[in-house]
């Protein structure tokens, strides 16, 4: 398993599909995974340090956890399957919960678990942007900068 970091969301054209985009932490690949607007909004909120009035779902889920004295240790995303990511959440003493990578990336933001991802699917779906392509990072850079979590709704 290798270790990643959420480089943000964003919407991609012209479908509108939100994306959100992780990076190996000790690596030089990129992991791009299509996700809905609902969870872009709920990453893109935890990254902003948006707090909204009353818990979205995935504040309702860390906050069992911690009634429950059951950490989220990890998430890792497993396998990729006819274009679907799978993670699994590992909690408390060895418990495994299978989930959406969406899902699990916005629980782990609010939590501070680490993110982690398979070799395999790292080596299947995983990008290496080069040199010349790295403005293009820093352009999304930028724009995670002034999206809000609005832009994510309908």
């Amino acid at each position: 398993m290798r270790e990643l970091s959420v480089v943000g969301v964003r919407v991609e054209l012209p479908s509108n599909q939100p994306i959100v985009l992780l990076r190996e932490v000790e690596g030089d690949r990129y992991l791009p995974i299509w996700i809905g607007a609902v969870e872009a909004t709920a990453i893109a909120y935890e990254q902003q340090g948006v707090k909204p009035a009353r818990p979205l779902t995935h504040d309702l889920l860390r906050d069992v956890l911690a009634a429950l004295k059951a950490p989220l240790q990890a998430v890792e995303i497993t396998e990729l399957k006819e274009n679907v990511f799978y993670a699994d959440l590992l909690i408390g003493d060895g418990v495994r919960v299978s989930a959406r990578p969406s899902d699990s990336i916005a629980l782990a933001l609010r939590v501070g678990a680490p993110i982690r991802c398979s070799e395999q699917v790292l080596s299947e779906a995983g990008i290496v942007i080069p040199d010349e392509q790295e403005d293009e990072v820093e352009k999304f850079r930028e724009f995670l900068d002034q999206v809000r979590p609005e832009d994510f709704a309908g």
